[in-house]
């Protein structure tokens, strides 16, 4: 198999901005930036997990490290179009992402079983990672993106990401880049790539515009969200079965839980919400 590896090394930043925040911060940093090449494009992600979710459920408890496997890809590829499959991990606040780019019928091959006769470095990292873990399919995740490079440092890359989208069936890249919205309302996702301190001029911007970073995980939102969804759900429905009666103890233990939501990481067994675990 013909890999062409890619290793970064950076620290990477994410804003949270609405159309406001998004004008007035481009109308400031667009004369130190030059668009990228290839101007806007979408982005098609398959994200691998185990069976139960063991990545995403601890990359949300936020440890030192951490690590994913995705393949990627640039539009809505055919069986001949180059993807990429990547391993990125992040310790410390410092990504590390390896990249090995292949067609998108080697990937199938490679994640089915296969392996090359002489993997490179990065191929067999990937390789360790899908022996240890034995991820599966488990997300289909899309967005547009528009880039930028600094115009004096172009080590120093901002992406924005618009319309995020993610389906749980149909998880082949080649079958489009329909998905269910991530966000309700329009937002837009800044995600400041380099491995240097960020620039003064861009700090300065940030800074008079009140813009700071958050934690945002595509994949760790989406995630979230339907469990959340979930558990809303699972409320609803014990809540219905004790009668919701304040005061009995199936009622005030459903109102615990839902108290305890807001972080979501709560233990999502099947049937952990039966009625009869809360008696």
């Amino acid at each position: 198999m013909a890999a062409s590896p890619n290793v970064f090394r950076r620290a990477e930043k994410k804003y949270l901005l609405n159309p406001q925040q998004y004008q007035a911060l481009m109308q400031r940093i667009t004369p130190e930036l030059e668009a990228d090449a290839y101007g806007a494009y979408t982005i098609c992600n398959i994200y691998f997990d185990t069976a139960h979710d063991e990545l995403i459920r601890r990359s949300i408890d936020k440890p030192p490290y951490k690590e994913k496997l995705r393949l990627r890809s640039y539009g809505t590829p055919k069986e001949t179009d180059t993807v990429f499959l990547e391993l990125k991990k992040k310790w410390k606040g410092i990504v590390y992402k390896r990249r090995a780019c292949m067609s998108l019928s080697q990937a199938r091959a490679l994640l089915a079983g296969e392996r090359p006769e002489a993997p490179s470095q990065i191929l067999r990292e990937i390789l360790y990672f899908l022996d240890f873990y034995h991820p599966v399919p488990r997300l289909f995740l899309a967005y547009d993106r528009l880039a930028y490079h600094g115009r004096e440092d172009q080590s120093l890359r901002l992406t924005v990401d618009t319309h995020i989208r993610s389906r749980r069936q149909k998880l082949d890249l080649a079958l489009g880049s329909q998905g269910r919205p991530l966000l309700e309302q329009e937002a837009y996702l800044l995600e400041i790539k380099t491995p240097t301190a960020l620039p003064l001029w861009l700090t300065q911007a940030l800074n008079a515009l009140k813009i700071y970073p958050v934690s945002f995980s595509k994949y760790g939102n989406v995630y979230k969200s339907e469990k959340f969804a979930l558990q809303k759900e699972c409320l609803n429905h014990v809540l219905e079965y004790s009668g919701g009666q304040h005061g009995d103890p199936v009622h005030n233990q459903c109102a615990d839980l839902y108290r305890g939501s807001a972080d979501l990481r709560v233990d999502y067994r099947p049937g952990l919400y039966d009625p009869q675990h809360l008696h």
